[in-house]
């Protein structure tokens, strides 16, 4: 079976509906995975933003989501999920914003799309202590069995349903 994540909220390279963006109430889309690796012992996930701050002269990559040792047996998240919202033993890194969790698409300019990265671990990871992206990347070095994408685009006034 193909590891690949998905959303009932968006389809992937569609747009991401105004509720999970800072336009609408910035809460985390509903996710879920199949395929999971057999040896798999834990998930994280990475959602970050290549085109920021516009899409026509990209600067740099917005991390919008860093999240570690979720459960490998978890078929997904619903919304408004994470390390505080039902995801057990699951922890927070740091976005961009400096802070904890989930921060919706809020670009200053432009159609952005949001990557949504889940990797399949064969260790569960020890506390990191709040890692920022490349921390957590760093920390999983050596230990990805899998990974899939989710792209979800987004302009602001230009919302879907």
């Amino acid at each position: 079976m193909v590891f690949k994540l998905t959303s009932t909220a968006f389809e992937h390279n569609g747009n991401i509906p105004r509720r999970y963006t800072c336009e609408g109430d910035d809460i985390s889309p509903p996710l879920s995975w199949t395929g999971v690796a057999d040896n798999a012992k834990s998930l994280a996930l990475i959602v970050d933003d290549p085109d920021a701050p516009d899409p026509a002269a990209p600067q740099r990559t917005w991390v919008h989501w860093v999240l570690y040792n979720i459960a490998p047996d978890a078929p997904g998240m619903t919304e408004n999920c994470g390390a505080h919202g039902g995801l057990a033993h699951a922890l927070d890194g740091v976005n961009d914003w400096g802070k904890s969790g989930y921060g919706g698409p809020c670009p200053p300019i432009g159609r952005h799309r949001y990557f949504h990265k889940l990797y399949a671990l064969d260790t569960v990871l020890p506390d990191l202590h709040r890692p920022d992206k490349m921390r957590l990347l760093a920390a999983l070095k050596g230990h990805v069995v899998a990974e899939t994408t989710l792209v979800g685009c987004y302009q602001k006034g230009r919302h879907a349903p």
